[in-house]
């Protein structure tokens, strides 16, 4: 590594550990991510030309602007998909939209509560992926649990829940997606061999988290009266559909027109955004403006969109110099041939940085076989599925899930390192232990 590429490593780091102590800093991790990202970008500004020996003169600089266009591109994708995701359930939470899911999940226990919870996220991030099914669920939990306490340990078995869940789905993780769209793992593959594992990550942490729940909820605290709403009972249900069931048409939408997943989530927030209005036309407008999409769009939370286009930025610049590949190379020289412990490693890391171009770096590092551990299906590509997927949990900024609940529901990343990060570690080494006995007596 070159002297400019340790310093573009150390500012990521402070800027990393600033977010990690947004509790005793009190500056908004929005505002360091932003920060951090133009800072890492103008550090390589310093001297391109040792980054791109192969462009010369003013080159360099027109390369660097295209670079910076392909990775904004990329992140204002996910960015959409977010906004528009987030959106769409705020349209049909705001309409009743989640009454009778809040109804099927509702319970007086307080465990049992979290178990239902746990169940209906960990599949739902299966069908839909672990963003959509942590924004949906957060909208729900608050219609169960008032008090913000209790609540928070419920969301974070949410983030838990929905990684594990979307880990042992093709569709469920934009990791899972990339390896999937690549070839080197298969839709029965995957779901007959890290169903389990998958499954174990998040039970283990849902036990643990269990011991710290007891009693009963009060009638009035755990079943409050949902706001009344101007449309009739067929109506909600439409908006219902549309949403839920539009998320689950994205997938099948970029399987159609190969568009990015982005343009099906905007497919249907303007078909429910027209459908809305169209509702909305025969109510009374004083008593519906609050309720418009208009009005709705100005509650996203932007400081999480914010956050999440500095850290996505700023991890580009650590893709650019090399330094993710750099550590995949050092990984597979230092573990050669234990790709229990390699991809393992590689968990913990997506943790750190984003998982997306961690899992690209080891799509391009590493070749796809005929046969052995980096067949397709083989114990390399499906292991990096699980711990590319599961090991996000591990600290809240982890992982989009992670992200968009720390911006939902204001939890710390303090907070979320001491009570739930060694939780969600024992759930992964669980996961991976039992992917070996799978591969060791059935496989």
């Amino acid at each position: 590594m070159t002297t400019l590429s340790i310093i573009i490593v150390i500012a990521f780091v402070f800027g990393y550990l600033c977010i990690a102590l947004e509790s005793i800093t009190r500056v908004n991790k929005a505002a360091i991510a932003l920060l951090m990202c133009v800072v890492c970008w103008t550090l390589l500004m310093m001297n391109p030309v040792s980054f791109y020996p192969a462009i010369a003169g003013n080159e360099v600089v027109h390369h660097i602007s295209e670079v910076i266009e392909h990775h904004l591109g990329d992140a204002a994708g996910t960015l959409f998909f977010l906004m528009g995701a987030m959106t769409i359930v705020e349209i049909v939470d705001s309409n009743g939209g989640f009454n009778f899911v809040r109804d099927a999940l509702k319970t007086r226990s307080k465990r049992k509560l979290l178990w239902r919870v746990a169940f209906m996220t960990f599949f739902l991030s299966a069908i839909l992926d672990n963003l959509t099914t942590s924004i949906v669920m957060i909208m729900v939990l608050r219609k169960l649990v008032q008090s913000r306490e209790e609540r928070l340990v419920y969301a974070a078995l949410i983030i838990i829940s929905a990684n594990s869940g979307g880990a042992f789905s093709p569709i469920g993780d934009v990791t899972t997606i990339m390896l999937w769209i690549k070839g080197v793992i298969t839709t029965q593959g995957v779901l007959t061999e890290i169903f389990i594992p998958s499954l174990v990550s998040m039970i283990i942490p849902a036990c643990i988290l269990s011991l710290s729940l007891k009693g009963k909820f009060d009638k009035e605290q755990n079943l409050p009266k949902s706001n009344a709403s101007q449309f009739t009972k067929i109506q909600r249900d439409i908006i219902f559909w549309l949403g839920v069931g539009g998320l689950v048409f994205v997938p099948i939408f970029k399987t159609i027109t190969h568009l990015p997943p982005f343009m099906g989530i905007l497919l249907v927030l303007g078909i429910l955004w027209t459908t809305t209005e169209i509702f909305h036309y025969n109510t009374e407008e004083d008593d519906t403006m609050a309720k418009r999409v208009s009005d709705i769009m100005s509650k996203i939370d932007l400081s999480t969109i914010m956050f999440f286009l500095g850290i996505l930025m700023a991890v580009a610049v650590l893709q650019e110099i090399g330094v993710l590949t750099a550590m995949g190379e050092g990984l597979n020289e230092a573990f050669s041939g234990n790709y229990y412990l390699i991809n393992g490693i590689i968990g913990v890391l997506s943790s750190i940085v984003d998982n997306v171009p961690l899992v690209a770096g080891c799509m391009g590092m590493y070749p796809v076989a005929q046969v052995g551990p980096m067949a397709v299906d083989g114990i390399f590509w499906q292991l990096l599925a699980y711990c590319a997927g599961v090991g996000g949990s591990m600290l809240i900024i982890g992982s989009a899930a992670g992200v968009v609940v720390m911006g939902l529901e204001k939890i710390t990343f303090g907070w979320y390192l001491k009570r739930i990060t060694w939780i969600a570690f024992v759930g992964y080494l669980c996961g991976i232990l039992i992917y070996w006995i799978e591969r060791t007596l059935f496989f």
